[in-house]
């Protein structure tokens, strides 16, 4: 079976808005999300800002009670998905919720809940750490807790590779479609992992941006003054369906799922190949996936996470993939203004690619003012561009040297 496969619902807890419309906006306008962390002192970090979602109260979406009994990053995923069943026109009492499923993306998890049950525990002692503990932090339960709310019997995973989580996600998700393992499965990533720990630790490895005097320019993906990425948290989950389904029931269509590559470096525990090939590779798994020529892409989601050697190895990768043809296809890195939703990037990022097909606009890469001679290609620097896309991909690289592309069609009934 080689069912053809869609997205037909889209929902978006994230730093520069909460829904598809507010977050659709925000990129288009080019509006980052960057601030000063609010949640805990940072008085002593190096690092003092981040893309913090504002404005979001779970109990707007979930049973106050139940809201407690799950971790920040579950809380997302729930609203979020919550938002693309509504978007989706999906009833649930309608549909075979035994070919039903969730495939998540999280790159950390529940560490939130990890860090307060620990100070809980050293200050308070064992008895006092919460029952709760382990099913609010464990990586699996915000897919877990999506299948309880929706009835969801079918497939459900997690999948943990880091900053590539939700790209996988996708892309697992659209092969089960595919082969007809289910009819509609909910699928995107979640994290929320702006904590004293993490912030500390990726403060440790020098991989964050450190202009605190300005935050809404300190993400600047492929700029000559880039100096680090920018933590952010949120969720993006898409209702993918295959096409008969949505067809049947009469559902509108932002994007056709058509290819998905996966590759690891197998090299470096954090830092991506020189020349690029593996996330070279996976943008080339994905083409051939869908069956199209590379000169058919007209827009690359870039991981474009604004670190030195991301970006520039990124870039290569296009440039060794599409040679001659490198300089005609738009490049964006919508980090730039959610900032880096570590396991949960590739699920907004999607999101703004449907987005972008389904709109005829790319988003723009915000604070590209100075130009690196290493990173030359059309990254629509600080202007939305508008123009017609037909096929697009959208790259996820993660740590342990995980690569993941996707390729999204504008839907036609061809």
């Amino acid at each position: 079976m080689n069912n053809r496969v869609v997205i037909t619902g889209i929902g978006v807890i994230s730093p520069i808005g909460i829904g598809k419309d507010d977050f659709w906006k925000s990129l288009i306008n080019g509006e980052s999300g960057i601030d000063h962390i609010s949640r805990f002192d940072v008085s002593e970090y190096s690092t003092k800002i981040a893309a913090e979602v504002k404005d979001f109260d779970p109990v707007n979406y979930i049973d106050k009670k139940e809201a407690k009994r799950m971790d920040r990053y579950t809380q997302f995923a729930v609203s979020a998905s919550k938002l693309a069943v509504n978007d989706a026109k999906l009833n649930i009492e309608e549909i075979d919720n035994d070919r039903f499923g969730v495939i998540l993306g999280s790159g950390i998890g529940g560490i939130d809940t990890f860090e307060k049950q620990k100070e809980k525990l050293m200050s308070k002692g064992p008895k006092r750490v919460s029952p709760f503990f382990i099913p609010m932090m464990i990586g699996n339960m915000a897919a877990g807790q999506i299948a309880i709310t929706f009835n969801a019997k079918g497939p459900n995973e997690t999948v943990v590779t880091a900053c590539a989580s939700s790209t996988n996600a996708v892309g697992d998700a659209f092969k089960v479609l595919q082969r007809g393992d289910a009819d509609v499965l909910i699928t995107g990533g979640t994290e929320a992992s702006i904590t004293p720990m993490a912030l500390a630790g990726f403060s440790s490895m020098k991989a964050l941006s450190t202009n605190n005097d300005e935050p809404k320019k300190a993400s600047r993906p492929f700029d000559k003054d880039r100096d680090g990425f920018v933590m952010g948290e949120g969720s993006g989950i898409l209702v993918m369906e295959t096409l008969e389904h949505a067809f049947k029931r009469g559902a509108d269509i932002y994007a056709e799922v058509v290819g998905y590559g996966a590759t690891c470096d197998a090299n470096h525990i954090t830092t991506p190949l020189e020349d690029g090939s593996g996330a070279k590779r996976a943008m080339e798994l994905a083409i051939k996936d869908g069956n199209i020529d590379k000169s058919e892409v007209d827009y690359i989601n870039a991981h474009g996470t604004s670190t030195y050697y991301n970006d520039k190895f990124e870039t290569i990768a296009i440039k060794n993939l599409f040679e001659d043809l490198s300089y005609n296809v738009k490049v964006s890195s919508t980090k730039s203004m959610t900032g880096h939703l570590l396991g949960a990037a590739g699920g907004i990022e999607a999101i703004a690619t449907a987005l972008a097909i389904k709109n005829g606009i790319i988003p723009p890469t915000i604070n590209l003012t100075n130009k690196d001679e290493e990173c030359d290609l059309n990254y629509v620097p600080n202007t939305a561009v508008n123009q017609e896309v037909n096929y697009a991909l959208s790259n996820s690289l993660g740590f342990g040297g995980h690569n993941a592309s996707i390729l999204l069609k504008r839907y036609t009934d061809k």
